[in-house]
């Protein structure tokens, strides 16, 4: 059988989210494969009281119990007649007071060119290959390698954070790790490409099932059309790679709300285009029309301010009633945002102090903030500025933009209603380009973050997970 398998080892592969006992279902089975030592992960004796439907005595059986009712979701939402093994293991992983990874999972083999095979010439993770081979592939092999944070939560790994084992969602500022667990079975299921994103090259000359419907729309190829150099330069080309399989786009105007967050620079024409924004977290949710002002920077001592602390009378008089643009450090976006509303600011720009793109989100929370804001990218914070004619004793710089949203376009698609995949520039080992892009609203489960309002449903309305793994065989 394996003759006609073609396997390639792929244990190496692992994608990861920052920040024994087996499971038998009607539709698929899945076995999870207890890879700890004695006394440690999932055999760790220390007593805990049962929580959140999670009826386990000791912190071991308990992560075993969270492990089998993840697997039980996804085993009662796919269909296959072969099993699937997930080895699985606790272990300390890479982490500090303030980040972490949780955990990470990933195909151990790929296989291509098997009978049952959709598509000549790719390869399929082992999970998926039995399923369409009718059997498994690889007895001696589990299909999945999975392995998640011992330490989370301890001092000096996100410290004060740890997993939350109940099973019922009320998670509260824990991490929940049944949403983490159902988030990297995916990886292991198929939701990830072989292929490097840093080279370009394909795992041993042959592309992966999901670089077939990863279609970039500055190149107008997939990935399976492309040359190494241009699937290196896609996977950094922010928020124009999308996934153009059809259940996927189906499902996402379900899932997906429509207003994808925008900077539209309006003049002078030099810099006149619409500029990728994150959203703010805090304050008035972005609408449309939106807020169209000219645009002013807060200085101080000569350079782009950060607006710290309350603009002085110069600044106050060159943002009222207009857009102030200052720069992201020292104090948390909502003091920024705030100082600049009681300033008369209709509006915030705030440009990133590091380079990158796409810009993030502005976290925070404080109800008092009641103008917009939005993050650009360094980058686009020079050209705003370049384009200013600023000259002393001037209270106009000439650059008028809209701060608001799209709403004929979904936030995370693109407008022909493709969903983005994750492309950050820098390049982002283990996220970068097997993940939604972190515009999605409502939030995915298959971001490169887990976020609190995530629910355990794989399907649309509420996700599109499922459509996914129907779009690559399934």
């Amino acid at each position: 059988m394996k003759n006609n398998l073609r396997k390639i080892l792929a244990g190496v592969l692992a994608v990861g989210l920052l920040g024994g006992g087996s499971a038998a279902h009607a539709a698929m089975t899945i076995t999870i494969v207890n890879g700890n030592a004695a006394g440690v992960g999932f055999n760790d004796p220390t007593p805990v009281a049962p929580v959140g439907d999670n009826p386990g005595t000791t912190l071991g059986q308990q992560r075993l119990n969270a492990f089998q009712y993840a697997a039980s979701i996804w085993g009662a939402t796919l269909d296959s007649n072969a099993a699937i093994r997930v080895l699985s293991t606790f272990e300390p992983l890479s982490c500090n007071a303030t980040s972490a990874v949780l955990g990470s999972a990933g195909p151990t083999q790929i296989f291509r060119d098997f009978p049952g095979a959709l598509v000549p010439g790719v390869w399929y993770h082992a999970a998926l290959t039995n399923k369409l081979y009718g059997s498994v592939a690889d007895p001696s092999t589990a299909e999945i390698r999975a392995r998640f944070n011992s330490n989370l939560g301890n001092a000096g790994c996100l410290t004060g954070s740890p997993f939350y084992l109940g099973l019922d969602g009320n998670a509260g500022s824990k991490v929940n790790l049944v949403e983490v667990l159902l988030h990297e079975f995916a990886h292991g299921l198929g939701f990830s490409t072989v292929t490097s994103g840093t080279t370009g090259a394909y795992l041993g000359g042959y592309p992966s099932i999901y670089d077939t419907l990863a279609y970039d729309n500055t190149l107008g190829k997939t990935w399976t059309q492309m040359t190494a150099a241009e699937r290196k330069f896609s996977a950094v080309n922010p928020r124009q790679l999308v996934w153009v399989g059809a259940n996927v786009t189906a499902g996402a105007p379900s899932v997906l709300v429509g207003g994808t967050p925008q900077l539209q620079i309006n003049a002078p024409a030099a810099i006149a285009g619409t500029y990728l924004a994150g959203r703010a977290q805090f304050g008035p949710a972005l609408d449309y029309p939106g807020v169209n002002k000219q645009v002013m920077p807060v200085v101080e001592n000569g350079q782009l301010g950060l607006a710290c602390n309350a603009l002085d009378a110069e600044n106050a008089s060159a943002v009222k009633n207009r857009i102030a643009l200052v720069l992201r450090g020292t104090c948390a976006f909502t003091v920024k945002v705030l100082n600049a509303q009681n300033a008369g600011a209709r509006g915030v720009i705030v440009v990133d102090n590091v380079a990158g793109s796409p810009p993030p989100d502005l976290g925070g929370a404080d109800p008092n903030v009641t103008i917009p804001a939005v993050r650009i990218s360094l980058a686009d914070g020079v050209t705003l500025l370049s384009g200013m004619n600023l000259t002393p004793g001037n209270r106009s710089s000439g650059v008028v933009a809209r701060i608001g949203i799209d709403p004929a376009q979904l936030a995370g698609a693109d407008k022909a209603g493709h969903v983005m995949l994750y492309t950050p520039n820098p390049f982002q080992s283990g996220s970068s380009v097997s993940h939604w892009d972190t515009s999605a609203f409502h939030n995915l489960l298959m971001e490169p973050a887990i976020n609190a309002d995530l629910t355990q449903h794989l399907d649309a309305p509420y996700d599109l997970t499922l459509p996914f793994m129907k779009d690559i065989g399934w």
